[in-house]
């Protein structure tokens, strides 16, 4: 049988140019990526130098404020602590007395039982509601003198007792709450300077030399502000002791007078205040000392000695050598002594800085100030126009 012819009609191929894919597929692509641009986040411009140093600063400064809030919490932790220890020992003591009490009570109603007699002093010792049993005439008649004054004590020692122990409680719970404060403290310090290091850790080694010719160049500043003031004082200082020798040249002059007349008018205005400058000379003298001895420390937050400290713990450390207790944060030792102005500082007042006080020095003269300043530097000595002045304080 012959073979059928097809019947199929052979197709026509069509052959695509390899430039046409080409540019089909780059048109796809650049489609596919205009369309991720527009969907993706715009990226965030590195900030400047400028603006890392503000922000530096700022986490510091912050820093420096969860630091008094630690130290405060601190200082409240420890004193109520100490109370709630001697709370305890004072409830351990009576409980003591309490079963004295019971077992002086516990004899005597053994002591009835043996004997047969009616035991009132054995259902008191362990009823509910002691008092109202004493209220029973008939159980007060059979009792005799002793065991009144027995029972008598025992009542008192139990509400004494369950007083005391209330007390406790309360304090505990209040030492709870400040705990908690220290912790939450603690973490935001923590919190703050993990912040600082992180934007530091990201600076190229051109960019840390920027930053730190920065940090120089606002010392700078501060220092010739510090000069200025410096020049302020020593002038002052001359006219004042250009008063006090025209005064004396005066007094001499009218006592030659009164001398070669007769007469004395000798008034007596010394006010004696040289004596009052001359102690407190003598407390800054030896606070000044001991925060010159302390330079070089390193800077901890918390911490006031001996072997580092934080600004208010370098303060309250240094007037604690000058005999002068000071309290433990910048927010309560502002609030110490007399208050004075920038242009009448001497020196061993204290100096602090920002609105909201989170920083404090020791003023030396001159404009100048010893501090331990913030995390990863040491005590030193700087211009007091490195920071905004808060305001300054005489503490004795």
């Amino acid at each position: 049988m012959p073979a059928l012819a097809s019947h199929r009609k052979e197709r026509s191929r069509t052959t695509t140019s390899p430039a046409v894919g080409l540019t089909t597929a780059a048109i796809a692509g650049v489609t596919l990526l205009s369309t991720q641009s527009a969907g993706a986040a715009p990226t965030e411009p590195k900030p400047s130098i400028e603006e890392v140093q503000k922000k530096v600063d700022d986490l510091y400064r912050q820093a420096g404020t969860a630091t008094e809030k630690y130290n405060k919490a601190k200082e409240s932790t420890d004193a109520k602590r100490a109370e709630v220890d001697e709370l305890l020992d004072d409830a351990a003591t009576r409980t003591e007395k309490l079963n004295e009490s019971r077992r002086v009570l516990g004899n005597y109603a053994a002591t009835q039982y043996r004997t047969g007699a009616v035991t009132p002093t054995a259902a008191l010792l362990f009823a509910d509601s002691p008092q109202a049993y004493f209220d029973q005439t008939q159980l007060m008649d059979r009792m005799t003198d002793r065991q009144r004054t027995v029972i008598d004590d025992y009542e008192t020692q139990r509400a004494a007792d369950a007083k005391q122990r209330a007390a406790a409680t309360e304090k505990l719970e209040s030492l709870t709450l400040s705990q908690k404060a220290l912790r939450t403290s603690k973490q935001e310090v923590q919190a703050k300077l993990a912040e600082a290091r992180a934007l530091l850790s990201k600076l190229t080694a051109e960019e840390k030399a920027r930053l730190a010719a920065l940090e120089r160049q606002k010392q700078e500043e501060a220092r010739l502000k510090a000069e200025a003031q410096a020049k302020a004082e020593a002038e002052a200082r001359a006219k004042e002791e250009a008063a006090a020798e025209a005064a004396r040249q005066q007094q001499e002059a009218a006592q030659s007078q009164d001398t070669s007349t007769g007469t004395g008018t000798d008034t007596g205005t010394n006010t004696g205040t040289g004596t009052t400058d001359s102690t407190y000379a003598a407390k800054a003298d030896k606070v000044l000392a001991f925060a010159r001895a302390q330079i070089g420390k390193p800077y901890v937050w918390g911490a006031s000695g001996p072997s580092s400290y934080d600004c208010s713990g370098l303060t309250q450390a240094a007037w604690k050598a000058a005999g002068v207790d000071l309290p433990r944060t910048t927010w309560d030792q502002v609030n110490v002594g007399t208050r004075v102005a920038t242009k009448d500082l001497l020196p061993g007042d204290l100096v602090f800085f920002y609105d909201d006080i989170s920083h404090v020095g020791i003023y030396i003269g001159d404009g100048m100030m010893i501090h331990a300043p913030k995390p990863g530097t040491n005590v030193r000595e700087e211009s007091i126009y490195y920071m905004p002045i808060y305001g300054s304080v005489r503490p004795a």
